[in-house]
């Protein structure tokens, strides 16, 4: 067998493996199942099986979206509830990302930060509610703290599970370069870091936005748990599904959003699938 039989063996990706890449074009048919769901919902509805009391069709749902959308109560309510969740999900991530790396860059600051952030984790989040409302009232503030916490606990927990999965042979390496200290962290443990740390701001913003739906029932004056809350007073079913079907869109293109940041920043990691 000759060299350049070798090589092509060599470089040529396994069977198995090739088989298992996304064929081109087929990424349409992760739509058939959401839009079968949604023919069979619209189907009970227009046929009496889902009554309107308890939950509209999705004719009446788009339709009120659109009056909704028209009339300006529907981008209001989403830019109050976008301003909550940036300066929420700003104040967690600089608190959780901040201890994680104190904890898990030295050993005294894992003693003093990681307990009391376990003992922490371990409350009920929203068992909080009462208590933020003795502290902070019923404004804004306990909406932004509630929204903290439930942002810092994943971002603080996978930062500093990231920090500390480092391997340890790396920082052999660091000290045959001779690196400092400052350049040991900026070169090797906060990249070695990241995959887990963007896998905790998915976590965190998902959580965000569930403390967001809870936050916005105390009392909100404004934003899409206030419009829900008003549609409930009247039974508005439509009007209800159109507040949760935007949670559930901003989640998604939030999602979307690290996902695309996580194949910038890690083009270096390259898996069996990608």
């Amino acid at each position: 067998m000759s060299s350049i039989e070798l090589d092509v063996r060599a470089t040529s990706p396994p069977a198995r493996v090739r088989s298992r890449r996304r064929l081109p074009g087929t990424g349409w048919k992760r739509l058939l199942s959401p839009l079968a769901l949604l023919g069979l919902w619209q189907v009970a509805s227009v046929t009496g099986l889902l009554p309107e009391r308890l939950l509209a069709a999705p004719a009446a749902v788009a339709a009120t979206a659109l009056d909704l959308v028209l009339d300006g109560t529907l981008p209001e309510a989403i830019a109050v509830s976008m301003q909550r969740v940036l300066i929420g999900f700003g104040a967690g991530a600089a608190i959780g990302v901040g201890l994680a790396l104190v904890a898990g860059l030295s050993r005294a600051g894992e003693h003093t930060v990681d307990p009391p952030m376990q003992m922490l984790r371990a409350l009920p989040l929203f068992g909080l509610i009462p208590l933020f409302i003795l502290w902070f009232g019923i404004g804004e503030t306990p909406k932004i703290v509630l929204l903290a916490l439930g942002v810092a606990f994943p971002l603080y927990l996978n930062t500093f599970s990231g920090i500390r999965g480092v391997d340890g042979r790396l920082g052999e390496v660091a000290e045959m370069l001779r690196l400092t200290r400052a350049e040991l962290i900026r070169h090797i443990v906060l990249p070695g870091a990241l995959p887990q740390a963007l896998v905790g701001l998915r976590q965190s913003l998902g959580v965000g936005w569930l403390a967001l739906i809870v936050a916005e029932q105390i009392n909100a004056d404004a934003g899409l748990g206030h419009m829900i809350n008003d549609a409930r007073e009247f039974l508005r079913t439509d009007v209800i599904v159109v507040g949760l079907l935007v949670y559930c869109v901003l989640g998604l293109l939030t999602d979307s959003l690290v996902r695309l940041l996580e194949r910038r920043a890690l083009t270096w990691r390259r898996g069996l699938l990608t």
